[in-house]
């Protein structure tokens, strides 16, 4: 066993409750904390002297600068599988180009869809690798991966294959999601319903041969996919098996009524959610995924992370990191300036990175330290864990651990 700290607070995010909204005086803070770990899980979080004591034959993670502890974050929704770049299209945007009109320009998702089928597996796999590293030190240790920039048989697998082949290089956690229903393809001959179609049948089931994905996406917008058609391709994936999600609500309201209305797990976006269906969305087990990157990106709304709490609903924040609308990739960034403008917690914001982002990925054996959790932990330098969003990301962490291993 090893017994890592003393640490001059140790923030577990125990004993929290999965929704609802959350005050700082709630936080159970350890003072001269440690923690225990053996193979990776947690065996015991607490007083750092009477831990040594109890436990004499533990090998001794010594910290010795004042340091404070939390569970590692968890982004639960990005799309760092890609190839090109997309900085013309922030330019067109900023200079006052409309979406359409960066489209027809050769912008937007389509400029993605070519760079990345013209991307090799093994660039793909490097350019995922590189993100990684970008996130595990912001510490962030379990990463959602979305396909979706192939939009056919052999690019979507070629994308969900290089995420595979990804995760046996690193140490993270990523959780790949297939999103073939990004959009429609400008290629593919027949109509958006005849498109989604041929992923149920010419997709989805090589994704599942290969254990490729267990999760699928789609984006129901105007510009996308329609509710109805969106709502009968959902139960469709449901009925094949695979977990499903949705992004909702972006620009027009009434998708994450379809999430819930379908069992999805998480509803993500939601910047047009409207009052009726944020209760809706707040009396279910559908996680809300706030991603704030998209709306610094876009100029647009921030999704109503206030309202979401106060209902009671289960909140996340992501960082939505793609090449288009939200290339920034700064979580801790992001979720301070949400917190600034929708008024939340530290508590808040800190649940929703961590155990509640986990959740929205059916993952709950993280984002708390606690006894029989994954020993994934992050350290900051400082003495009070205000200080980590005071800073806005200014602030890094210390050191990262991955099955109570410090990775960095």
């Amino acid at each position: 066993m090893k017994l890592t700290g003393p640490f001059k607070q140790i923030v577990t995010l125990n004993h929290l409750p999965i929704n609802g909204k959350l005050k700082d005086d709630d936080l159970e803070i350890i003072t001269n904390g440690g923690i225990l770990t053996k193979d990776g899980i947690i065996q015991q979080v607490g007083d750092f002297d009477l831990l040594k004591q109890q436990f004499q034959d533990s090998e001794i993670d010594l910290i010795e600068n004042e340091q404070i502890t939390l569970p590692a974050f968890t982004d639960a929704h990005t799309h760092i599988c890609f190839g090109g770049n997309r900085a013309n299209d922030f330019a067109m945007r900023n200079a006052g180009k409309t979406y359409l009109e960066i489209a027809e320009s050769g912008g937007g998702i389509w400029s993605s869809v070519q760079h990345t089928r013209a991307a090799s597996e093994d660039e793909l796999i490097d350019g995922i690798l590189k993100r990684v590293h970008i996130l595990l030190l912001q510490g962030i240790t379990t990463i959602e991966i979305k396909s979706g920039y192939g939009l056919n048989a052999n690019e979507e697998l070629k994308m969900l294959r290089a995420i595979k082949k990804a995760q046996t290089k690193t140490e993270a956690t990523l959780i790949p999601t297939c999103l073939s229903a990004h959009l429609k393809p400008k290629d593919f001959e027949g109509t958006s319903q005849d498109y989604l179609q041929y992923i149920i049948e010419g997709i989805l089931p090589k994704v599942k041969e290969e254990d490729l994905a267990k999760r699928v996406d789609i984006f129901i917008e105007k510009s996308a996919f329609q509710p109805e058609e969106s709502k009968n391709f959902l139960l469709k994936a449901k009925e094949m098996g695979f977990q499903i999600t949705v992004h909702a609500d972006q620009f027009t309201a009434g998708s994450s009524r379809i999430a819930v209305e379908v069992g999805a797990k998480s509803a993500d976006h939601l910047e047009a959610t409207i009052d009726d269906d944020i209760s809706f969305l707040a009396h279910s087990d559908t996680v809300a995924i706030a991603l704030p990157g998209a709306s610094l990106g876009l100029g647009e709304p921030f999704s109503p992370a206030r309202k979401i709490l106060d209902k009671g609903g289960i909140l996340a924040i992501a960082t939505d990191w793609n090449p288009g609308s939200a290339p920034m990739g700064h979580l801790v960034t992001q979720a301070s300036i949400l917190a600034t403008y929708q008024k939340l917690s530290t508590a808040e914001i800190l649940a929703a990175i961590t155990f509640r982002a986990a959740f929205a990925l059916d993952l709950e054996d993280r984002g708390v330290l606690a006894t029989g959790k994954k020993a994934d932990f992050i350290t900051y330098e400082t003495d009070h864990f205000q200080n980590i969003l005071y800073n806005q990301g200014r602030l890094a962490p210390s050191q990262v651990y991955i099955n109570g291993k410090s990775i960095l």
